[in-house]
């Protein structure tokens, strides 16, 4: 790493590099040493005081970094660790560092750079995830693409909004559809599995003079697991000209050479978010809305496009990452995500009182089950199991042991059922 470093002709770029792989090291060897003392707490001293006069060396800075990482004397020991994010970790990184130097070069060769950076990694998730001629948006929340999408749904069907604003809702309200699979508090209206009553509530929203405008489907979601009939709904949009927008995990399995055919049906909606970060195990790197629309000014004024260098610098971590992976490297993290999800599943199965909640998903990186016990009048779906006569307050009881159970195995589930072994860095889907 440091010989390479030394064949970097700019010395700036090449010092950035060297002492990025120097924090992190410090950060680690501090970490270890950390753990060897068995949980000692920080001493006063730890806390900074004034600032001082004559500044500090970045050794000392790195080591007051740390010890906020700990926590202080006064709070309960919490063991934090720092993620081993490996060499692909310290690329995403390096990348926010680079941002800052590239900003600093003249306009003319910052819009070439900055031009080529967001055109290469549009182009190249275009391709992985078989989304042809689409568009990027590259944003730091999640939900900051679908709301950039539903500002660009609302210029395109009305047409005087630029000149009205919001006065022109109150004539015809707009109305979104949401996945009963989407998180909550996207919005008010839901979508479910039965496309002919979603059929229905458009027809009735239409009606009452309510202008449908877009719908949110999913792909899989660590909570509920299952696709949508993405399909079948991408018809229905086309039927009343709403707007569809898919989200949910299982979009990664795109970029794999087999995908379902609900999933694949993902690559004809209108747009699709993406989260490259925890699915590939990269750390601070944005999310990803791509999109297709052929108006260049609507997508402009609905924030989806900048002008602004720094804004097109926030494709610069991914761009970095996807290129250090290759092509390779993020199929095969998302096929051992699939195999590992696979895996758990059938050992899930011969576990008694644990109960596979979807199963009708192949190759995706979710799994959804739940803890339970058979009680006097629980669901005769699942499995029977004897027990003794019980008083309805123990009924009560034992209910709120198995919620609470199943609440625990949803977290854990959630944060470690999905990790990559360590020689390719933890992911958490």
């Amino acid at each position: 790493m440091d010989t390479s470093l030394e064949k970097i002709a700019d010395p700036t770029l090449a010092e950035m590099g060297k002492n990025l792989k120097e924090a992190m090291k410090m950060l680690e060897d501090s970490q270890r040493r950390t753990e060897e003392e068995n949980g000692k707490k920080l001493i006063s001293g730890d806390i900074p005081g004034p600032l001082q006069g004559s500044g500090q060396d970045m050794v000392s800075i790195l080591q007051l970094v740390q010890n906020l990482m700990h926590g202080d004397e006064d709070e309960e020991p919490q063991s934090p660790r720092i993620q081993n994010i490996g060499e692909q970790g310290h690329m995403a990184l390096l990348g926010h560092s680079l941002g800052a130097y590239i900003s600093t070069l003249d306009k003319e060769k910052l819009r070439k750079l900055t031009t080529r950076i967001l055109s290469d990694t549009t182009l190249w998730l275009c391709r992985i995830f078989r989304y042809e001629n689409g568009c990027a948006y590259f944003h730091e929340e999640e939900r900051e693409g679908l709301a950039k999408i539903c500002r660009l749904a609302i210029h395109s069907r009305y047409e005087d909004f630029v000149v009205d604003g919001f006065n022109v809702l109150y004539n015809k309200k707009p109305v979104i559809y949401l996945s009963a699979a989407a998180r909550p508090g996207l919005g008010q209206y839901l979508c479910n599995q039965d496309v002919a009553f979603l059929e229905k509530m458009i027809k009735d929203d239409i009606e009452r003079g309510r202008l449908p405008l877009l719908l949110v489907a999913n792909a899989g979601t660590a909570a509920v697991g299952h696709t949508d009939k993405i399909g079948r709904l991408k018809e229905l949009c086309e039927q009343y000209g709403i707007w569809l927008h898919v989200e949910g995990v299982n979009l990664a399995t795109l970029a794999l050479g087999y995908v379902s055919s609900s999933v694949l049906a993902a690559t004809k909606c209108d747009s699709m978010t993406m989260t490259p970060g925890p699915w590939l195990g990269l750390p601070a790197v944005p999310a990803v809305t791509l999109y297709k629309h052929d108006d260049p000014a609507l997508t402009l004024v609905a924030g989806l496009t900048s002008n602004k260098p720094a804004d097109k610098l926030r494709a610069l971590p991914l761009w970095l990452s996807l290129q250090y992976l290759g092509l390779d490297g993020i199929v095969e993290r998302i096929k051992h995500a699939c195999q590992l999800s696979q895996r758990l599943q059938e050992n899930l199965k011969k576990v008694n009182y644990i109960k596979i909640l979807v199963e009708d998903e192949l190759s995706s990186p979710v799994l959804v089950f739940r803890f339970f016990q058979e009680l006097p009048d629980s669901d005769p779906v699942f499995k029977a199991v004897p027990l003794p006569t019980v008083t309805p307050s123990a009924v009560g009881r034992e209910r709120h042991s198995c919620d609470a159970l199943n609440r625990w195995v949803r977290m854990a589930a959630a944060c470690l059922s999905f990790q990559v072994p360590a020689h390719h860095r933890p992911t958490c889907w």
